[in-house]
């Protein structure tokens, strides 16, 4: 049986950690920062860019992972007699996705693409799975069955600090984003259909962890002891200590994993972004 090589790319938040563990490829997205362009997480680190976002009053844009590095990785691995999965980020979101089918369909060799509909670790739950699955020999369509059913499951709420970046990549109008900086409204974020979705919004930061403790257990129940629960930032650490006392006290989840946001899905959401995903027990 050939070995299957799981690929992603940069818009998977995946920790360095794991990423290393199950060896998995990720090819980075394009950053501009000051008119200068970084590979997402290679370049440039995710410490330096919020710190670059916060001193310098600059707005970053995000270009596509290309064909040609697309290519020359598939390559890599076909030519080793490897099979390739590749879970995208979101096709709604970035051209990434269609840049990857054209190379595949450019490639005589087992290549699967997979079109996660998601963002950041939601992405990375897939990944990881996928990778470990791959690791333990099973089949490529059981891999991608289970991929499949987890990405139904699976939970995820975010809020951002500033509606700023949102508005400037036009996500939301800037009459929205002038009146919630005025009101100091912080939204409550999910993601529907490869985009990204208000859930609702509160008045004042202190008023977010409760908000999303509260929307997780009507979406995912109350007992989630067994599971591990995932909490993202951007490099507000003081939030994402609050929201794992929060998690823990009300969870007790078997364990915590962090990760942190990465440049390109910072782009446009700002520094002091916090998240939770976790798995639908409802």
């Amino acid at each position: 049986m050939k070995d299957i090589k799981i690929i992603c790319d940069s818009l998977s938040d995946i920790p360095n950690e794991l990423i290393e563990k199950y060896d998995i490829e990720v090819v980075p997205l394009t950053v501009i920062l000051n008119e200068k362009e970084y590979k997402d997480g290679v370049d440039i680190s995710n410490d330096e860019f919020y710190k670059t976002l916060r001193e310098e009053n600059v707005y970053p844009k995000t270009s596509q992972a290309t064909y040609a590095q697309f290519k020359e990785v598939f390559e890599k691995y076909v030519n080793q007699g490897k099979r390739v999965l590749y879970i995208a980020g979101s096709s709604v979101a970035t051209g990434t996705y269609q840049s990857a089918v054209m190379a595949k369909n450019d490639i005589d060799g087992e290549i699967y693409t997979y079109d996660s509909q998601a963002f950041s670790y939601v992405i990375g739950i897939l990944v990881v799975e996928a990778a470990r699955m791959a690791s333990e020999g099973y089949d490529i369509n059981e891999i991608m069955k289970a991929i499949e059913e987890l990405r139904d499951k699976t939970y995820v709420l975010f809020s951002v600090d500033t509606l700023e970046y949102l508005q400037k990549g036009g996500r939301i109008s800037s009459t929205k984003a002038a009146i919630g900086s005025i009101l100091n409204i912080k939204p409550i974020l999910d993601i529907k259909n490869g985009l990204v979705a208000p859930v609702c919004q509160v008045r004042g930061k202190k008023n977010v962890i409760s908000k999303m403790i509260e929307l997780v257990k009507d979406n995912c129940g109350e007992n989630l002891q067994d599971q591990t629960i995932c909490i993202g930032y951007s490099d507000d650490f003081k939030e994402r200590e609050r929201l794992t006392e929060a998690v823990k006290a009300e969870f007790n989840p078997k364990d915590i994993l962090y990760f942190q946001i990465g440049s390109c899905v910072g782009s446009h959401a700002g520094p002091g972004l916090t998240g939770i995903v976790c798995i639908k027990n409802k």
